[in-house]
């Protein structure tokens, strides 16, 4: 049996390119004489549709697709996802099914079971889960056929869970495994996909095609790394990390391969490699699916700005990203220099937008309200604002789109300006601390100096005061970034932290930052997710809460 892998990047809604997508890849395994192919999971109309279910016309959108799929399946096989009405009057409306097609028609629906309702997660609010399982009978084998999460409860251990779907289809004896996911992506899900695709295959001895999503959704990245493992828990080949491939299996070989394969075929990126990658393919699809071909941002001189430029550049190309120089009083000369040098090794062009003039008029008209009191933090994000202002006039004369470009570090404790520079259509690394924005900044140079030297180790500033440095207000970035990395990804709390050798006075006060500027992030473009624990859909924080030791 010859059996071929899509990997393909879906795009919300989009039914035509999506059929297309889909209708592409059964050609090429029609020409390669293969028996079945392989789709991921709601690969129909895109993952995570999310509300688009509550619409009787998109299911119908759906179901229209999925026909024209099973017009396709004369002489092949398809295994593909997408939402199906549930018949019964109790329940919710909809399954999260995947159909497996043959001879122009669905010869059978297997619908998931375990319905994921934590971090980005909320699938148990359209479907209703599985409770009758049974394998699928094709030519001479039988495929246990699984959706996404339902091999994440390995021998039903998972405490979310009281049932392992895969369990109940051994008991058809079944030869492989098929399993289509849509697995959005973050820094440690590759090492944990793998694992529990091992933990499968060692409890059940067979052979396992897990078929996964790339492409990103908004602020979901998904990392495609679609894996064909052997029974003996080798993996006998892994598709690339974020783009669109397509491989054909022999499953012969497969089978063959357990008794003979001596090497692991798994790729291990580097955490910070993979960021960078995720990012990249963020912002490209980001601005595709939405019709958008024109970023602008603020370089300021410092790492983030930089760093972002160079992502925005590598997605959507040097003729494409307009970086704007918004110098103030306060500006240092390095910052405009070290600016202008970045762009010209990216081979990007630029603007310089001075702002002081401006400013100064903006003071002067607001003599009556400010006068006889100190400069202070009204000032300083009145520069903030100045630019956003400048950006968003750029944006509305020439359609472009305005990248953000605040780190996580400064999300997390409000060190951000509303309206100011937390403004944008998409806050680009708004998930990655400052700590490893560095780390980004040494990857990008990794083979030559394209972001200055200088930007990278000048101390750290906004430049909205005389001297003004990030230390001045906030934590050295390396003991900040673990804390935060301890109460946001690993949720510790207060004591927590004290007894992991916080200082309780520091713990005390970065906490207090962390939760009064909820509503800040309220009020954030989206950001693009790469940690287990970003802020946005998988970090729900009440605004009012309170909670410090």
């Amino acid at each position: 049996m010859k059996i071929a892998v899509a990997q393909n990047n879906y795009h919300i809604g989009n039914f035509e390119s999506n059929f297309k997508k889909i209708q592409d890849s059964i050609q090429c395994a029609r020409s390669g004489k293969c028996d079945l192919v392989i789709f991921s999971e709601l690969s129909v109309c895109g993952y995570p549709p999310r509300d688009f279910l509550e619409f009787s016309d998109f299911i119908n959108r759906c179901d229209e697709v999925i026909q024209k799929i099973a017009d396709e399946a004369k002489d092949i096989a398809v295994i593909v996802g997408s939402p199906s009405r549930n018949p019964r009057l109790e329940g919710k409306d909809l399954f999260n099914s995947a159909y497996f097609i043959e001879n122009g028609k669905v010869e059978k629906v297997i619908h998931k079971a375990l319905l994921p309702t934590y971090d980005i997660f909320d699938e148990y609010r359209y479907f209703e889960p599985n409770h009758d399982f049974h394998v699928v009978q094709f030519r001479d084998k039988k495929i246990a056929l699984s959706v996404c999460e339902d091999i994440w409860n390995v021998g039903n251990e998972n405490p979310l869970y009281t049932i392992c779907p895969v369990d109940e289809l051994m008991r058809e004896q079944p030869d492989f495994i098929v399993n289509i996911s849509a697995s959005p992506f973050d820094y440690e899900q590759t090492e944990k996909r793998l694992r529990v695709l091992r933990a499968n295959v060692a409890r059940y001895k067979l052979p396992l095609f897990y078929v996964n999503h790339v492409g990103a959704q908004t602020d979901l990245i998904f990392d495609g790394g679609s894996i064909v493992m052997n029974a003996a828990g080798k993996v006998y080949d892994e598709l690339p990390y974020f783009e669109e491939t397509y491989r054909e299996y022999d499953l012969n070989d497969l089978t063959a391969s357990a008794k003979s394969q001596k090497e692991d075929k798994a790729i291990i990126l580097p955490k910070i490699q993979k960021i960078h990658d995720a990012l990249v393919l963020g912002i490209k699809d980001y601005f595709g699916k939405l019709g958008f071909q024109k970023a602008i941002l603020g370089l300021s001189g410092g790492i983030d700005s930089a760093v972002v430029l160079v992502l925005a550049a590598r997605a959507l190309g040097k003729e494409n990203v307009l970086p704007v120089l918004m110098p103030s009083e306060f500006s240092s000369e390095h910052s405009i220099s070290d600016s202008v040098e970045l762009a010209k090794r990216l081979g990007v062009m630029h603007e310089i937008l001075p702002i002081k003039k401006v400013y100064d008029a903006s003071l002067e008209a607001l003599k009556p309200v400010f006068e006889g009191t100190p400069f202070n933090i009204a000032e300083e994000n009145l520069q903030a604002r100045i630019r956003a202002n400048f950006l968003m006039a750029c944006t509305n004369k020439h359609k472009y789109i305005l990248l953000n470009t605040s780190n996580k570090s400064e999300a997390a404790v409000g060190y951000g300006t509303l309206y100011g520079d937390m403004c944008g259509g998409l806050s680009v690394i708004g998930d990655v601390y400052k700590t490893e924005v560095y780390e980004l900044a040494h990857y990008i140079n990794k083979d030559a100096e394209l972001i200055p030297n200088n930007i990278i180790t000048k101390a750290p500033s906004a430049e909205l005061r005389p001297n003004q440095k990030d230390s001045d207000s906030l934590p050295e970035y390396p003991i900040l970034d673990k804390l935060l990395y301890q109460y946001i990804e690993k949720r510790q709390g207060p004591k927590e932290l004290v007894q992991m050798g916080f200082n309780k006075s520091l713990v005390d006060r970065v906490l207090r930052m962390v939760n009064i500027n909820e509503f800040k992030r309220h009020q954030t473009p989206p950001i693009l997710r790469v940690s287990p624990k970003a802020f946005g859909m998988g970090r729900r924080m009440p605004i009012v809460g309170k909670y410090l030791s």
